[in-house]
């Protein structure tokens, strides 16, 4: 490449990726997924665009996504939590197993049968379209609070499912090529391999890089750099092992995330910027792939199977896949159902009939596009919509203003959070001596009027009093409901209730006060206990259940049991 396509190549890419991340705060001012932003960029400044760059190199096309993939997958498993899995591991890999076989099976009979094709074909372009994207659910889903069965659910689900994809469109691209051959041992064989390769090395790999990490002293800066090359590395060698590197990645950022690691908070600072340019890239590259007139001789029968995808075969897998597991109330399963996102996975999966040489790979390719812009463009805009309407959301919680980590030991949890007071917290007026702080954690600085200011016990806070306190993440929600106020959030007013009422209170002492009237088996119940009678042993913040004409929300958890209830004393209609 000489030096003038090479700068042309240079200020064209960073062109497209300052346009992207410029007009971003579209997707909030119109409804739609960011996601779709970034690819509308790829399309416009592609052949049949404004911009009429001829782009149609599936190889590199491939390279890009899989390397992107790779990093929001990392970054993705840093972040969950393995408190999550306490009630999702179950759940999503049931999703993301006979989920994802279903999904394929259905859409793959529709497919067929649309576009009169064998039944092999029909499948092939199931298994394509057949898993939801880890991209576009961690991009949807962020800062969008969610209950603890839900929103893990589907995050875990997205993180996992790519591999059984990857299998079935593996398997029929080769049994297509050979002229239908089917053998069962080698298939099944193939699938706990790749299954059991992915988690050793995902495992595996984490603890020695965690190892490695803990003992080395390096730059701030170097152990981002570690930890992605650390993964890329794990990524390929899983994949070369006949493993799912995908699952190796996610596994891998899963154990590095809820260890104690050094250099952590500027590792996931790192993770974040290049995530989102993983984002912006794969879907620059994957809009600049597509040529949208080519999607007309398919759009109409598209639009029926994705449709067909989104509420026939999508709903079928999730209330077959989530059957074994009664904790799912049906409002619950049908959001699950809706946020079936797909992204770019299905696009990358279309390339690898293109790059086998399998006949009607264009129309694959068509078919997974059309069935993505559909997706992102009904069911991403209509995301809050469905969180409303199944009531699975959560009031925002009170946050401080910023959070930075403080890497005093190896492996060090302690952070500074930041706090601005607000004139109408109770604190204000009130001496540093009588805030019941959590233990352990101090007010490192006070600043006001933009002075430091050197507090002491006699110290009384002011309004816009900036707080810096040292804590760690445990002591997250009591320092922040002590100094912070949550967001405000359509709808949400009075969520949990209109009474705060202690489990341990029992209900012949409720019923007088309440006019509720008691049968024998009820008379000598706690509020607890009629909770985890009518909810189940495991139930999480925001649940509800009707009782004698009245809602009742668990408002707070203390392990698996309700630590508050909150009363709303009209049931909604």
């Amino acid at each position: 490449m000489g030096a003038e396509n090479m700068n042309l190549l240079f200020l064209v890419g960073a062109l497209l990726v300052a346009v992207s991340v410029v007009i971003s705060p579209l997707s909030s001012r119109l409804g739609v997924p960011i996601l779709l932003v970034f690819l509308a960029v790829g399309i416009l400044a592609g052949e049949d665009g404004p911009g009429g760059i001829l782009f149609n190199d599936y190889s590199t096309a491939y390279l890009v996504s899989n390397l992107a993939l790779a990093v929001i997958l990392l970054d993705g498993g840093l972040r969950t939590k393995m408190s999550s899995f306490r009630l999702a591991l179950w759940p999503s890999l049931s999703l993301a197993t006979v989920g994802v076989a279903v999904t394929t099976g259905l859409t793959g009979l529709m497919a067929a049968w649309l576009f009169n094709l064998d039944l092999l074909a029909g499948l092939l372009i199931g298994a394509i379209v057949g898993s939801t994207d880890a991209a576009a659910v961690f991009s949807l889903l962020k800062g969008k609070p969610l209950n603890d069965r839900v929103g893990p659910t589907l995050e875990i689900e997205s993180g996992s499912n790519d591999p059984m994809a990857v299998f079935l469109t593996v398997t029929l691209i080769a049994m297509i090529g050979s002229g239908g051959g089917f053998d069962t041992p080698s298939l099944l064989t193939s699938l706990l391999l790749q299954a059991l390769v992915g988690m050793a090395a995902g495992i595996g790999g984490g603890y020695l890089m965690w190892r490695l990490v803990n003992h080395s002293i390096l730059a701030d800066g170097l152990y981002p750099i570690l930890v992605l090359s650390g993964g890329l590395m794990l990524f390929a060698l899983s994949n070369s092992l006949g493993g799912s590197g995908i699952l190796s990645i996610y596994l891998y950022g899963l154990f590095l995330g809820n260890r104690g690691m050094r250099g952590k908070h500027s590792t996931l600072a790192v993770m974040d910027g290049l995530t989102w340019l993983a984002q912006i890239g794969m879907f620059l590259v994957l809009g600049l792939l597509l040529t949208p007139s080519s999607l007309l001789p398919v759009l109409l029968p598209g639009i029926g199977l994705a449709l067909g995808m989104i509420f026939i075969a999508r709903p079928l897998a999730v209330w077959l896949s989530l059957a074994p597991f009664r904790g799912f109330a049906a409002r619950e399963r049908w959001f699950i159902s809706w946020v079936g996102l797909r992204g770019a996975v299905p696009i990358i999966l279309a390339v690898f009939p293109m790059m086998a040489g399998l006949p009607n790979a264009a129309l694959y390719f068509n078919l997974a596009f059309c069935v993505v812009l559909v997706s992102l463009l009904l069911q991403g805009t209509t995301v809050p919509l469905a969180m409303k309407l199944a009531r699975v959301g959560l009031p925002p919680k009170p946050e401080p203003v910023s959070r930075a980590g403080v890497d005093i030991f190896p492996a060090s949890e302690w952070e500074i959070f930041v706090y601005r007071l607000k004139e109408q917290k109770w604190c204000v007026g009130e001496p540093l001596k009588k805030l019941a702080m959590p233990e352990g954690t101090r007010i490192a600085a006070l600043f006001r009027d933009k002075v430091l200011l050197h507090p002491s016990g006699s110290t009384v806070l002011a309004a816009d009093d900036v707080l810096c306190v040292l804590g760690q993440e445990k002591d997250l929600p009591a320092l922040s409901q002590l100094f912070s106020e949550a967001p405000l959030a359509e709808g949400m007013s009075g969520f949990f209730g209109d009474f705060m009422l202690d489990p341990k209170v029992r209900l012949d002492e409720l019923a007088p006060l309440y006019g509720l009237s008691l049968t024998d088996d009820e008379q000598g119940l706690t509020l607890g206990e009629l909770c985890l009678r009518e909810l189940g042993k495991s139930p999480v913040e925001g649940d509800v259940f009707v009782w004698q004409g009245c809602e009742w929300v668990v408002a707070a958890l203390e392990g698996d049991c309700p630590s508050s209830l909150g009363l709303r004393l009209h049931a909604a209609a």
